[in-house]
């Protein structure tokens, strides 16, 4: 029987090919965006879940009250992991890390420059980061250091690297003690290498002096595994005071309230934002959202079959009713009716496979994966399998009870019909499918818009021609002579130092005193950019009051503010202006613009920026603006591989660096627009075979209207009319709830653009525009038809 009914099924496929094609092609593509998205959904859920102790692995992150606002941070002292690994029991590893930061490793004649961590021995045996040769306990020597395969094999080649000697920053001597897999790229913890935690306090002198008992120095992360059996919550209890119970400032203790607290590896990706001291969720609301129009895809797809069958229910009228004739029940003919859709499924399973194979490498690039079709597993097959059985009972499913409803004698006697009320569930379908298009429309234009609208926000400096270069202690010993070499070769014009690069701040410091302030206002946070000379002049910031740091004043005690620092001081006449920080005296010389360095959406910090030449990360050079920039960096280069041998010359664009500061929206943009595009296709698809099996069924009446004198335009117009109606009905739907979603996405943005009646109108016109280029082809068709030959067919 099912051998029969597969027959059947495929003698209509070949029977109605253009129809055939529409289905499964429609299918195909919303089977294909539904397993691309569940790709990206996998990877992104499955992040992390590689560790074997992922339930048990927690990071320290702290609450703390500034200037009011409680906020959240995983930031944290550096002897607050002694503290926990002595003091409480609760934890089986304890490892401290740092933020990373690319160092050279040099090996004979090769130099590489990689990003890698300073962390805790406990480390290795609390994450999976799978050695696959070397020493068990391989952070144990202080003079060691791990490798992933791809650095290993970079260095050595297909020398075995265990035991052998490279040297960190052409200054400290590290033996490889093992080498490990890479880590997946959806991991929290990446790196090239890694280093003994205590090996800090030897390379960097300044740790042991300030930072091994500073408990106000938040600068370090904390990563931690609970015993079997502990629970989080009694844990977060007896940590909750470790730090603040270091204070002994009362006025620290009553305006900053330190809570220390653990948060579950299962929520390190997807769950990172809080409010209040409060998790709020997180990039999980786009997984959801994304899962949300996967799912929408697929049934917009399905509704293309659902509708193109019921439409033909004319043709297959006499069938069922000979069918039930000779004896059929209404069981075996839903059998048969499914049995069609179930093929036009698997046909377009096949064809949504090869689609993603061919689209997975773009997408891997779009969303920065690596993510792949596992053919050769089991698992993958099953779900495949049971993923196209559901696609097509979804879309069989409506058809087969419907066809299978008919009744015989009336069938049989010409008496069916499908007139309004027959066509009622497919207009509703038609509304449904172009509901959704014009909702993803408006809102992929709003998110562009977004992303625009922050990309043109005043940043208060230039970043075009600007670059920056890593600090190194060899920069540290030559940086006048280097300075002065750039200058002459003509390939810079400006050059100064800083603590973080033109693009980002990386400090924030409270304890700042103006005048009038009170006590509790010594917690807020100013934003911190330390520097010496020619800063403002490197990076084109126009000072609005005072002046830039200069050789010719004693300006240790110097501080430029920004705007925002001034208002938040409420100081009418700054420069000159005494202030304390931390104690200390300054002074302020300056004041510049809101200048934008972070995010592009947040409202700007007030900002500090002090003379501090010790404190040097980076340094930023303005390459000449009358040379390529091409000629500039090959003119710069040599004198970087003269003075910073130990290093590879590697140099980061300013604006490129800002650039990223939109990849997260981006993203979401580019998701959502290829979604979008795909609706709108496979409704064009759905409405073209409408429109065909319209004018088919309207054609003795197109004939007879020609013949009375009814011109092309006229019947092109009356073929057109009901779906441009359907149309705008999606249009009134679609309209308002993109524009509720929209705005409630906008609002977690304090810059941000408005929703304008102008993205309403094009999205609009550019539907109707949509469908009437759909059906016309097949109207003009049938208003051109001869209708002599239309007629005679009777």
């Amino acid at each position: 029987m099912i051998k029969n009914y597969l027959k059947v099924a495929w003698r209509n496929l070949v029977k109605n090919k253009v129809y055939s094609f529409i289905n499964i092609l429609g299918l195909a593509t919303g089977m294909a965006v539904v397993m691309l998205i569940g790709l990206w959904i996998h990877d992104e859920m499955s992040a992390n879940r590689h560790h074997k102790n992922y339930s048990s692995l927690y990071q320290v992150m702290m609450n703390q009250t500034f200037d009011g606002h409680r906020g959240t941070q995983q930031a944290i002292p550096f002897p607050l992991g002694e503290e926990l690994k002595a003091k409480f029991p609760d934890f089986k590893g304890v490892a401290m890390c740092d933020w990373g930061g690319d160092h050279s490793l040099i090996y004979k004649e090769k130099k590489i420059s990689k990003n890698g961590h300073f962390i805790g021995e406990d480390a290795m045996a609390m994450f999976s980061f799978n050695i696959l040769y070397g020493y068990k306990n391989p952070l144990h020597d202080l003079y060691s250091i791990v490798l992933t395969e791809e650095t290993a094999k970079i260095l050595f080649g297909t020398e075995d690297p265990i035991g052998k000697i490279l040297k960190m920053d052409n200054a400290t001597n590290l033996k490889v003690t093992a080498v490990v897999q890479k880590q997946p790229r959806n991991s929290s913890l990446t790196f090239d290498y890694l280093i003994p935690w205590q090996l800090q306090e030897v390379i960097y002198t300044y740790i042991k002096p300030y930072h091994k008992t500073n408990w106000g120095n938040n600068s370090w992360q904390a990563f931690v595994q609970l015993n079997d059996n502990t629970q989080p919550a009694s844990v977060n209890a007896k940590i909750k005071n470790v730090v603040i119970s270091h204070f002994t400032d009362e006025n620290t203790l009553k305006s900053i309230k330190p809570e220390v607290f653990i948060h579950p590896m299962s929520k390190w990706r997807l769950y990172s934002d809080f409010e209040n001291g409060v998790n709020t969720g997180g990039f999980i609301k786009y997984v959801r959202m994304f899962g949300i129009l996967g799912a929408i895809v697929l049934l917009i797809a399905c509704i293309n079959f659902m509708n193109l069958s019921t439409a033909h229910s004319e043709k297959r009228a006499k069938e069922v009713g000979v069918r039930k004739a000779v004896g059929s029940v209404r069981g075996q003919l839903i059998s048969q009716f499914l049995s069609e859709s179930m093929l036009i499924a698997a046909l377009a399973f096949v064809f949504a496979i090869l689609m993603v194979a061919v689209a997975l490498p773009f997408f891997n690039r779009l969303t920065e994966k690596d993510m792949s079709l596992r053919l050769a597993s089991p698992i993958f097959w099953l779900i495949m399998v049971a993923f196209t059985v559901f696609t097509g009972l979804l879309a069989g499913s409506y058809p087969a009870f419907y066809l299978s409803s008919f009744n015989p004698v009336r069938v049989l006697k010409g008496n069916i019909k499908t007139g309004k009320g027959g066509s009622l569930p497919r207009k509703i379908l038609v509304v449904l499918q172009f509901s959704s298009a014009v909702v993803l429309m408006i809102g992929t234009i709003i998110i562009y818009q977004q992303i625009q609208f922050g990309k043109d926000r005043p940043i208060g400096f230039n970043n075009k021609g600007l670059i920056s270069v890593n600090w190194s202690d060899d920069i540290l010993k030559h940086f006048e002579a280097i300075k002065q070499e750039l200058i002459s070769s003509g390939a810079v014009i400006s050059i100064c130092k800083s603590n973080s690069p033109p693009s980002e701040i990386y400090s924030s410091n409270n304890g700042w005193e103006w005048p009038k302030s009170l006590p509790v206002e010594k917690s807020t946070v100013f934003s911190t950019i330390a520097t010496d000379y020619d800063y403002t002049k490197t990076l084109g910031i126009k000072m609005t009051a005072g002046r830039d740091f200069s050789r010719e004043f004693a300006d240790s005690n110097g501080v430029i503010l920004n705007q925002a620092a001034v208002k938040r001081m409420g100081l009418k006449d700054p420069v000159g202006t005494l202030l304390k920080w931390n104690d200390k005296k300054m002074v302020v010389v300056g004041v510049v613009p809101d200048i934008q360095m972070e995010s592009p959406f947040r409202p700007i910090s007030p900002l500090t920026i002090i003379f501090n030449s010790g404190w040097v990360n980076y340094m930023n050079m303005r390459i000449n603006p009358g040379l390529p920039v091409s000629k500039a960096i090959s003119l710069i280069k040599p004198i970087f591989d003269k003075y910073n041998p130990a290093f590879p010359f590697e140099y980061k664009f300013a604006d490129e660096q800002y650039a990223k500061k939109f990849n997260y929206e981006e993203l979401v943009g580019n998701l959502a627009a290829i979604i979008a595009v795909l609706i709108v296709f496979i409704s064009c698809m759905g409405l073209f075979g409408l429109a065909s099996f319209t004018a088919e069924q309207r054609i003795k009446e197109i004939g007879v209207r020609k013949v009375l004198g009814a011109s092309v335009p006229s019947l092109w117009k009356l073929l057109s009319f009901d779906f441009v109606v359907l149309v705008l009905i999606a249009c009134a739907i679609g309209v308002p709830v993109a524009w509720y979603a929209m705005d409630k996405w906008l609002k977690q943005y304090d810059y941000k653009t408005d929703i304008s009646a102008g993205v309403i109108f094009l999205v609009v016109v550019l539907s109707v525009l949509i469908t009437l280029l759909t059906v016309s082809y097949q109207a003009i068709r049938a208003a051109t038809a001869n209708p002599v030959k239309n007629l005679r067919s009777e």
